[in-house]
């Protein structure tokens, strides 16, 4: 049996703000952005040269859900971006006004900092150790 996850779910305000500031901001890709109708799209990001995990844009309904958006995890770090390479891709999303909630750490995982992302939900940018 294999199994992985297809994507995760991100309550958002407004899609076109959310794609522009994913491509633009952490270099995602735009893998689909299908009309389902009703105002509701099919939106799927992926970072660069990602296979499998993506990320579902999606657009909060009633008064619940946008109380949600960009607090997703009560204020903790809600997702882990794994890069190749910390340092380009730390000075790219600095250049791009990622705000960062720390300089880099040096752990005995990796080298890792907190950053928010558009609404102010907690990421982890993250090169492990190999």
């Amino acid at each position: 049996m294999k199994q992985h996850l297809g994507a995760l779910a991100l309550l958002v305000a407004d899609y076109d703000e959310a794609i522009a500031w994913y491509t633009r901001a952490l270099g995602f890709e735009l893998i689909e952005d299908t009309d389902m109708g009703g105002g509701k799209r099919w939106v799927l990001l992926a970072p660069p040269g990602s296979s499998e995990t993506r990320l579902l844009l999606a657009k909060a309904k009633g008064d619940e859900q946008v109380s949600r958006i960009g607090n997703q995890t009560g204020g903790r770090v809600f997702l882990l971006l794994n890069t190749d390479d910390f340092q380009r891709d730390w000075q790219h999303m600095r250049a791009e006004g990622v705000h960062f909630r720390e300089e880099p750490r040096y752990e005995a995982y990796g080298t890792v900092a907190v950053f928010d992302d558009l609404y102010g939900n907690g990421w982890d940018l993250l090169e492990l150790k190999r």
